[in-house]
């Protein structure tokens, strides 16, 4: 069976908030409402002091009074409203983008979070994302109502008083220049706040993942210092990106009151020659300090945007980033498959050019039921050999086939089903002991989850326990010892019923005598069925159907134990190094 898989685009930022256009049509609606009646506002006032009080119009200044706040409720509301639908837009739009965006990162296969490491995304799905929901926010309320109230109190300043509009056709470009100066010096330093804030979390995120192990060698001091620094460092910059803007409001101030001082003086000399009325001049400084406030909104909006900006890219790429082992355009989907594994000439390397290679010339063949255990020093390149199977990563030459089916060809999601893996690295999540057996297959029953726990030993550790398999386990599975979460890792692997099992040194905390028992156990429930183990002692190999031995990323022998006791210096030197010569002549 064939899986069609559409190629699709990336997403933009933009499609995530179409499905609220009738929310961002209406507010704009609602803020011009809004921004209407406060422009009506100094014209009445005129109208109370010119022809209400100057002639003791009692009635005239309370039937106007009244109009001030009625316009005034109106326009209250349509900003309220405007606010409402402006939040609701901004906030939907976020769901729906850290939902993208999680959801897009559990697509990433192991190189591409090799790359992108957990503080980075952790910022960019969190921090980034919030200054984007706030661009969004302040785009619906400043962006419709700063250039509205520019144009309209410009315009009815001009209305009001002809002979004093050239204060803020003088003044508007004095405040422009500013805006852009602070704007071209501000954008870069957001930028770097963000990667300084990526930074520290990277920070943080080990410090808290790996706190046992600082309590362990009492390096506290040298992770406050570490911490501490990108601290200061993130501090720093966002003082430096806070000092380049806040130069703004002072200025915007000094500027507005300026005007305001000019409008006076000039108008009151108009007054005096009888040119100009009280009201029109509180009436034109009120739309003079109107016209110069609004541009100040308005910069504020564009330092919002080039902050927004910044974190707009950073989510942008990994919106863009696309995983490095993906499924073909016609991948296959069988019903079932074999557990043979076959290796022909396989290379691999970390690096996608090819450089540094991990493994060379790799070349074995797994047969269905075999058990295949492989060995090897440190950094020989038996983690990454199994990685290779489950397509955690593409090889870089070569082919590996499960069950006759170049892994290349399968669908990712019915390969990895037929696969069980115990990784090197126990991860548990928080849940019950029940739930993390069941991870893979959240709907099997209880007895099969017993019966896993059975063959990985884990039964009557967990029968002890105060919940037995209902026990909530803390973050990480802290409660559990190293041998302990091990045995969950290993059961997890089993409940699947894989036709591959893959145990990735995941005895390495299990005593000998335990470890016997799990491989008793595994017998005939794997009888059928290929494994692959990964083990540090040489007493785990033993009896296994088939054993590699990897030095410097090649097989440098293959066969049984007492195949490799013969004809393998390397096979024979670990043996020996581990359990002796004594044990050697014995044999």
């Amino acid at each position: 069976m064939l899986n069609q898989q559409n190629t699709n685009t990336s997403p933009r930022l933009l499609d995530f908030i179409k499905p609220y256009r009738l929310w961002i049509a209406l507010a704009p609606i609602l803020m011009t409402l809004e921004v209407v009646m406060n422009l009506m506002q100094p014209r009445l006032l005129e109208q109370i002091i010119d022809q209400g009080i100057a002639k003791l119009n009692l009635q005239l200044v309370i039937h106007t009074g009244i109009w001030m706040v009625v316009t005034s409720i109106i326009g209250a509301f349509g900003g309220m409203s405007n606010g409402v639908f402006a939040e609701m837009t901004s906030q939907g739009f976020g769901m729906n983008l850290r939902e993208a965006l999680f959801r897009k990162v559990q697509g990433f296969s192991f190189g591409n979070l090799d790359v992108l490491d957990t503080g980075q995304l952790i910022t960019r799905l969190t921090n980034d994302v919030t200054q984007v929901m706030e661009a969004i926010v302040q785009l619906l309320r400043i962006l419709v109502r700063a250039p509205l109230l520019l144009i309209g109190s410009l315009v009815m300043s001009i209305i009001t008083s002809p002979k004093l509009a050239f204060l803020p056709l003088v003044l508007m470009p004095i405040e422009l220049v500013v805006v852009i100066w602070i704007i071209n010096r501000a954008t870069p330093i957001f930028t770097i706040v963000q990667q300084k804030l990526d930074a520290l979390n990277e920070v943080m995120q080990e410090n808290l993942a790996g706190m046992r192990v600082v309590k362990a060698f009492v390096r506290a001091v040298h992770e406050i210092r570490r911490f501490g620094s990108a601290n200061d460092q993130l501090t720093a910059e966002t003082i430096r990106a806070g000092r380049t803007v806040i130069i703004m409001q002072p200025f915007m101030m000094i500027t507005i009151n300026l005007g305001i001082v000019c409008a006076l003086w000039f108008g009151g000399v108009r007054v005096i020659q009888g040119t100009m009325t009280v009201g029109e001049i509180v009436a034109f400084v009120n739309y003079l300090s109107t016209t110069l406030f609004s541009l100040m909104m308005v910069s504020q909006l564009v330092i919002q945007m080039a902050r927004a900006r910044a974190s707009a890219q950073r989510i942008q790429q990994v919106l863009d980033t696309e995983p490095i082992v993906q499924d073909k355009l016609e991948a296959y989907q069988p019903a079932s498959l074999k557990g043979q594994v076959i290796f022909e000439k396989v290379a691999f390397s970390y690096d996608h050019d090819g450089g540094s290679p991990v493994l060379k010339e790799i070349n074995f063949t797994a047969e269905p039921g075999q058990t295949i255990a492989i060995l090897g020093t440190t950094g020989a390149g038996k983690s990454s050999l199994v990685h290779l199977i489950p397509r955690f990563y593409d090889a870089n030459a070569g082919s590996i086939k499960v069950g006759g089916y170049d892994v290349r060809d399968l669908d990712l999601q019915t390969l990895r089903r037929s696969i069980g893996i115990a990784l090197q690295e126990t991860v548990l999540f928080s849940g019950t002991i029940a739930d993390n057996i069941r991870y893979g297959q959240p709907d099997a029953s209880m007895d099969d989850v017993i019966n896993a726990a059975k063959v990985a030993q884990a039964h009557d550790f967990i029968q002890s326990m105060p919940e037995g398999y209902n026990t909530i386990l803390g973050q990480r599975g802290v409660n559990l010892s190293g041998g302990q979460k091990q045995r969950l890792a290993i059961a997890r692997a089993i409940l699947i019923k894989p036709t591959i099992l893959i145990l990735d040194d995941s005895t390495s905390a299990v005593d000998v005598e335990t470890e016997i028992k799990i491989q008793e156990a595994l017998k005939p429930i794997m009888k059928n069925h290929t494994s692959f183990i990964i083990a540090q002692r040489i007493s785990t190999v033993l009896n296994a159907d088939k054993i590699l031995v990897l030095d410097d990323g090649q097989v440098k022998a293959e066969g049984t134990h007492q195949d490799l006791m013969a004809t393998s210096p390397i096979y024979r030197e670990i043996y020996e190094s581990q359990l002796g010569r004594g044990v050697l002549a014995h044999e």
